[in-house]
């Protein structure tokens, strides 16, 4: 008889490779296309996934909002989704897939930070020692570029900071939605709120490119990042989340770098410096202690009488 957690551990293993892989074939696509074309064709597909996914999930029976629900999804979606992957898009252009995979996985560090902020969390002493570290190892990670400087690749470093960021307050914000209504609706209605808004800022992009003169593998490549990456993507770590918990199925996460790093090696011909690759490791070291150090809860205030 097979063990039941082997299935979600091998669905997360799969989903680490996917995401790792992802880094090296964005950055050829925006080779071949721009990173403003890419998203625009990104969005011709996403709503067909969205009404997909919500079909598969609740048939002809979609949830309904309630209208004090609809601007905050808006606003989170626009945040969460469009200017997140704005940023990401123009990051990953100006810098290399192994940065972007590494400083992407700074989100962790971002959402603790928005958490103190927000008076949620406070930080233990671990989660300081984490934050500080990690922003050691982002120092160490681009001092190259900032000592060479390099402003276009050092910038392109800074956008993906700021995409992680944007996306941890996402994380944050939407919590109440997703807990109210669950992550599948909250994805597909975010999905199709964003589709326009996307398809026109990306329209000028869109309407230079030539479309016949693209390759197969640009579509297909185009369409495994929407469906494979994105939707199937999720939903098969949610579901490893679910069945073998998040502390188990978290740290996985820190393995992609690992598989980004070395395809972009393999196919890509990125090459790493030893403090690079130092940086990379006091990074994953620092996001790793901050999110899985023992938290502590901000006490509630006592009840007026």
């Amino acid at each position: 008889m097979k063990d039941p957690a082997t299935a979600p551990l091998l669905a997360a293993l799969a989903v680490v490779l996917t995401w790792g892989l992802n880094f090296p074939l964005q950055k050829a696509l925006f080779v071949e296309v721009g990173p403003l074309a890419f998203l625009g064709l990104r969005y011709l597909l996403v709503p067909f996934c969205a009404v997909a996914l919500l079909c598969w999930r609740f048939g002809s029976r979609w949830p309904r909002l309630d209208r004090r629900e609809v601007w905050p999804l808006v606003r989170l979606t626009l945040i969460g989704q469009g200017l997140h992957l704005l940023l990401s898009a123009y990051g990953v252009d100006g810098s290399t897939a192994f940065s972007a995979s590494v400083l992407l996985a700074c989100g962790p560090v971002f959402t603790l930070l928005i958490l103190r902020l927000s008076g949620v969390e406070r930080l233990s002493n671990g989660q300081v020692a984490g934050v500080a570290t990690a922003a050691t190892g982002a120092l160490l990670f681009t001092s190259d570029k900032l000592l060479a400087a390099d402003w276009h690749a050092g910038l392109g470093d800074l956008t993906l900071l700021a995409a992680a960021a944007l996306f941890s307050y996402y994380t944050v914000a939407a919590k109440p939605l997703i807990q109210h209504h669950g992550g599948v609706t909250v994805l597909g209605y975010g999905s199709l709120v964003c589709t326009l808004p996307m398809l026109l800022w990306c329209a000028p992009a869109l309407a230079a490119l030539d479309w016949r003169a693209q390759p197969g593998w640009v579509w297909a490549g185009t369409a495994w990042q929407v469906a494979g990456g994105g939707f199937i993507g999720w939903l098969a770590w949610g579901w490893a989340n679910e069945a073998r918990g998040v502390a188990r199925t978290a740290p996985l996460i820190y393995l992609m770098p690992l598989v980004a790093g070395t395809a972009a090696w393999l196919w890509g011909g990125e090459q790493f410096s030893a403090h690079k690759l130092l940086g990379a490791g006091v990074i994953l070291a620092g996001v790793a202690l901050a999110q899985f150090s023992p938290s502590n809860r901000a006490p509630r205030p006592a009840p007026r009488r």
